[in-house]
């Protein structure tokens, strides 16, 4: 084994996701309350677009499939709010911790792979600016240089589970999946990447199975149980 892929929200980031989302679109909204956002609207078009990236196909960043479709329901360009976002991100999104529970595990689990040689990575699945993907990692007691790579809208192409993901990653590191295994905690997004041949750990912690599929890890465990693992490899 030489490529360890870690998701992020539920993984190395522990949360509930439901309250996560309610705090990080509470904070959204009244952030841009005053530049004439309703929040009904506003959040619809979050839905809206998460979904135009969750169904894109490679034909352009997550980051366009997203504003193209913010862009048509306020009709009006990107550029007119987009900074008020990022400030968003930059700011106010650091209260939506308030949502998650990190462990000083994560900073230990990095520290094994590292003190073992293994390259690693962050494969979160890439709905986020980059600005809101760094300060997650922050969140979780890590650091942007913990990671070769980092996925974030801008730079992906599709999402997890669509395998496109998993192989732009790949042969955007150069790396080989039967050399590599991906650590989450969605049954459905994390262990597809099975498919391309990797090896599979599903962090149990923070569970997730909304696509009710059957697949099965290769390994599984807590991040306890997971630490372990690692130390053992």
């Amino acid at each position: 084994m030489k490529n360890i892929l870690f998701d992020l929200d539920g993984t190395l980031l522990p949360m509930d996701e439901d309250a996560f989302t309610r705090l990080y679109f509470g904070y959204l909204c009244r952030w841009m309350a005053p530049f004439g956002f309703e929040s009904d609207k506003l959040i619809a078009t979050i839905w809206k677009g998460t979904q135009a990236m969750y169904g894109n196909d490679g034909s352009q960043s997550n980051e366009d499939a997203f504003w193209e479709v913010y862009q048509k329901r306020y009709d009006e360009p990107k550029e007119k709010h987009h900074q008020n976002f990022q400030d968003f991100y930059t700011e106010e999104f650091n209260k939506a911790i308030a949502g998650t529970s990190p462990t000083p595990l994560a900073r230990q689990i990095v520290d094994v792979c590292h003190e073992k040689g293994f390259n690693v990575y962050l494969a979160t699945n890439p709905l986020f600016p980059r600005v809101a993907t760094l300060n997650r990692i922050r969140w979780a007691g890590l650091k942007e240089e913990d990671f070769l790579d980092i996925t974030s809208y801008e730079n992906c192409f599709y999402t997890k589970p669509v395998l496109g993901y998993f192989i732009d990653f790949c042969q955007n590191n150069n790396i080989d999946p039967k050399e590599s295994i991906m650590i989450g905690n969605d049954i459905t997004e994390d262990l597809a990447a099975a498919e391309l041949g990797m090896k599979t750990y599903l962090v149990t912690d923070c569970l997730m199975n909304r696509g009710n599929r059957d697949n099965v890890p290769d390994y599984r465990g807590t991040l306890s149980e997971l630490l372990q693992f690692l130390k053992e490899l």
